[in-house]
């Protein structure tokens, strides 16, 4: 057993035992997903989420340009941008909700619970939206803001939710799968409802099912995932949250189709393990008058977590990399177009309602397509080149197209193919996204945040996510209108800045398990000596330096040099079987 010194504390202990799972685990992409079939196939089923958020995204702002729905609502469509966007917007308002209140339920209820209420909320709101009659638009308002928030709480819950279940070498593509299901959800609602538009024709005469229809469908996936998540296995770390350390162990176990008594298996145990006693004694020195176990004091004690979120150096700074990079997703304007895809075809040039929607219809279609490699290769690219990347193809394409409406919007009939040119930027726009900061922004809020505080860290990023959602949604369209190429300057310079930001400001997360995360947000000597002297005391407790092959004493961590038979022989043959 090689030796570890002292010298380094908690943070060398950790580089050690992360450097020994590593060799212990599979290969990152195509492989590891293939290696890890049940776990993948778990969260595919779990990113159902994701297809009723993306799906939502973008129907509600094609369903705004139907002459149906127009009597039905009142709303004269895109055509009032302050009430549009007042329409479009109140579900990020309901969704922000949704998110703050998910970080308490989350650990208390447990995720899939969360995942269940969440569901019964989202077909409330839907039903309350399909009942719109009498040119009233208040239950568009009441329903979209019920819908938010069950919006909100899956767009936290299931990336959290993978991330937990995902090892470290494929924990990127699976949190990535949520980003995929987004955009699936969104392309499919673009062509369901370009093809509603026709029933009962587009003029006065249009059924009201033009609009019906793909209001209603969405209760289908809801449902469905609401009823299947109960038949899934609980998350092991927030089991391990509970005390239910032979659940979690044989979750893991299964998960990894490994015996639990596999090396891969016992070290993923013991790390969830160690972090967990490694918290608990730590909340038992910052706040030993809240250890009764009451009621009250675990109120106290969940407050001062969010508190810790700010109020502690290393957290502060997790804090705001989650708040931030979620700000520049929404800011690179990903949501002005799926929101207003008609509403900014139509400015561009490109006549009549239905070839909008068409041109609408490709958007979904590009993101989607974009986000697949994301998912597949995310983890060996690394997070910060992927986000770099993305946001300078989107702002050389928000660039390009304010130069394009600069120099010909006051005559788009006589520039017929410069209005199609800056469509098929915008197409390129949604290709930037669909492979960067659509997915990698999900992926980073995820795995930034230690185990105590990972729920309601998370909830944090994702409340940013949907403020900055509900202030793209509302201020952007009368922007448009104010200064029709001014918004795209504007978009495209914010794009500029969050690359800078992720280049100076942000650490690469990849290849770093969730419970050794904090090393890259510590301060200059890693963490407070005596939070480094309580994890390594819980990490001996537990018997993870043994299991790594490490043993405590001066010197420095090293790996054995032999390594087990299982690890190189039997481990992929388990793998691969079971």
């Amino acid at each position: 057993m090689a030796p570890v010194g002292n010298a380094g504390g908690g943070l060398e202990l950790e580089n050690a035992i992360a450097q020994r799972r590593l060799e212990l685990a599979g290969k990152p992409g195509i492989a590891g997903l293939m290696a890890n079939g049940k776990t993948l196939a778990i969260a595919v089923f779990a990113s159902l989420g994701g297809l009723v958020y993306g799906y939502n995204q973008g129907m509600f702002g094609q369903i705004l340009s139907m002459n149906n729905f127009a009597k039905a609502s009142g709303v004269t469509g895109i055509n009032d941008p302050t009430l549009s966007g007042f329409l479009t917007s109140i579900l990020e308002l309901g969704a922000w909700v949704g998110v703050l209140a998910n970080g308490i339920l989350a650990d208390t209820l447990g995720r899939k619970l969360c995942v269940v209420v969440a569901c019964v909320l989202f077909c409330v709101g839907v039903i309350v939206q399909a009942s719109t009659h009498g040119g009233s638009y208040d239950y568009i308002l009441g329903g979209r803001f019920v819908t938010g928030i069950g919006v909100g709480s899956l767009s936290m819950i299931v990336p959290l939710y993978n991330a937990e279940l995902a090892p470290p070498e494929i924990r990127g593509s699976l949190v990535a799968l949520q980003q995929l299901a987004i955009t699936f959800g969104i392309m499919i609602s673009y062509w369901i409802t370009y093809g509603t538009n026709f029933i009962g024709g587009t003029g006065d005469g249009q059924s009201k099912a033009a609009w019906l229809v793909p209001i209603t469908i969405q209760l289908v996936p809801a449902l469905v995932l609401a009823g299947g998540i109960m038949f899934m296995p609980q998350s092991p770390r927030w089991l391990m949250d509970q005390g239910r350390e032979e659940e979690c162990r044989d979750i893991i176990a299964n998960l990894r189709r490994l015996p639990p008594d596999a090396p891969l298996v016992e070290m993923e145990f013991l790390e969830v393990k160690a972090q967990r006693l490694f918290e608990e004694r730590v909340s038992q020195r910052d706040f030993p008058q809240f250890q009764d176990g009451s009621l009250s004091s675990r109120i106290q004690l969940g407050l001062r977590g969010y508190a810790s979120l700010i109020t502690n150096r290393g957290n502060f700074k997790r804090t705001a990399v989650a708040v931030l990079v979620m700000t520049f997703q929404q800011w690179t304007g990903v949501n002005f177009i799926l929101y207003y895809a008609p509403f900014i075809f139509q400015r561009l040039g490109l006549s009549g309602k239905t070839i909008s929607l068409l041109a609408s219809g490709v958007v979904g279609i590009v993101m989607f397509i974009a986000t697949i490699p994301a998912v597949l290769y995310v983890d060996q690219w690394g997070r910060k080149p992927t986000l770099i990347v993305g946001a300078i193809v989107m702002g050389i394409c928000h660039f390009v197209v304010a130069g394009i409406i600069g120099t010909c919007e006051d005559n788009w009939p006589a520039h017929k193919a410069a209005g199609w040119a800056a469509v098929v930027f915008i197409w390129i726009f949604a290709i930037g996204f669909g492979f960067s900061w659509g997915p990698c922004a999900w992926i980073v809020v995820a795995e930034v945040f230690p185990l105590g505080l990972r729920a309601k860290g998370v909830s944090i990023g994702a409340s940013s996510n949907w403020l900055n959602n509900f202030a793209v949604a509302m201020s952007t369209p009368d922007f448009v209108t104010a200064a029709s190429y001014g918004v795209y300057i504007f978009l495209g310079m914010m794009c500029v800045i969050g690359a800078l930001y992720i280049y100076f400001l942000t650490p690469e997360t990849k290849g770093r398990t969730l419970d050794e995360m904090d090393e890259l947000f510590g301060d200059t000597s890693g963490r407070a000596k005596a939070d480094a002297l309580i994890l390594e005391q819980a990490m001996r407790e537990v018997g993870l330096l043994e299991v790594a092959g490490l043993h405590y004493e001066k010197g420095s961590p090293k790996h054995e040099t032999e390594e087990s038979e299982y690890a190189h022989g039997e481990k992929g043959t388990a793998q691969h079987t079971a």
